[in-house]
């Protein structure tokens, strides 16, 4: 086992960046990463049909770690771009990761639209619930009621649900895991990555320096054993009350469905086209 995940680490990270990473002790990322690239390693993809796009903040580091093509962007852009590079180059395997500033903050709108197309992406968001690396402000995630610095008197905001934000927008695969649960975390990547259209997975992380520290848990520990106690299985969710619910991480498949993609309805399109063009 030890000798697997150590061809691993050789194989797809950049062994000349400089390790420890830049992400904090504690931080949930790293787990993810690990979970990432054993799910690419059973995936079948080489590195080389591998696009990996990120925008700005702790999750957009992680392209700077893998080698496989990347894309380190702006805020908030990054499925623009990754957009562009599927309808170029539509045989590359394209995945962003953003967190959840990122992705639903600045990127709200791209988010939707992207997922309106069914663009073939797949799109998976570390939510730590606030942003991390610009020093703990107020997310679209961070729960009602928080504290922050740019809410210190408490969020008057409801949080974003990005589950149903991605269905409610189109995406034909809609996912969510935790960090703790990293066997279950790796089997979603790797159906994720095999969805045909815009898939989207949510990755529940803890930030104990930020967000912990504000939310009365002072330890990666203690992030961890919450989302071990209060992560839920679609499965038994849906024998449940919203009573029995309330507080409750629903984890799973939530939504998985078939539509045609936007490069296919492009391809028809452009036959169309071309059909007419020669009937002229």
């Amino acid at each position: 086992m030890a000798e697997g995940r150590q061809r691993i680490i050789h194989k797809y990270l950049r062994t000349t960046k400089l390790f420890p990473s830049i992400w904090c002790p504690g931080c949930g990322i790293g787990i993810f990463l690990g979970a990432f690239l054993r799910a690419i390693d059973k995936s079948g993809y080489t590195k080389d049909e591998i696009v990996l796009v990120s925008g700005i903040g702790c999750t957009g580091r992680i392209p700077t770690y893998v080698d496989f093509n990347t894309l380190h962007t702006t805020h908030g852009r990054a499925l623009i771009f990754a957009t562009g590079i599927k309808l170029v180059k539509p045989e590359l395997k394209v995945i962003v990761v953003m967190g959840d500033g990122d992705a639903v903050a600045i990127g709200g709108n791209h988010f939707i639209h992207a997922a309106r197309r069914n663009v073939e992406i797949t799109c998976i968001v570390i939510n730590n619930s606030i942003y991390g690396m610009t020093g703990g402000q107020l997310a679209p995630t961070t729960p009602l009621g928080l504290e922050t610095t740019t809410s210190p008197h408490g969020n008057l905001e409801p949080s974003f649900d990005i589950c149903r934000l991605a269905e409610a927008a189109g995406s034909v695969f809609v996912a969510r895991s935790a960090v703790y649960h990293v066997g279950h975390m790796e089997r979603l990547v790797g159906k994720a990555l095999k969805k045909k259209g815009f898939s989207l997975l949510e990755i529940i992380s803890q930030c104990p320096v930020h967000y912990g520290r504000r939310a009365g848990m002072g330890s990666a520990v203690e992030m961890m054993k919450w989302q071990m106690e209060n992560a839920i299985t679609e499965e038994k969710a849906r024998k449940l009350s919203e009573e029995e619910l309330r507080d409750k991480i629903r984890i799973g498949v939530l939504v998985d469905k078939e539509t045609p993609t936007y490069q296919e309805r492009l391809d028809t399109l452009q036959e169309s086209l071309k059909e007419k063009a020669g009937a002229l």
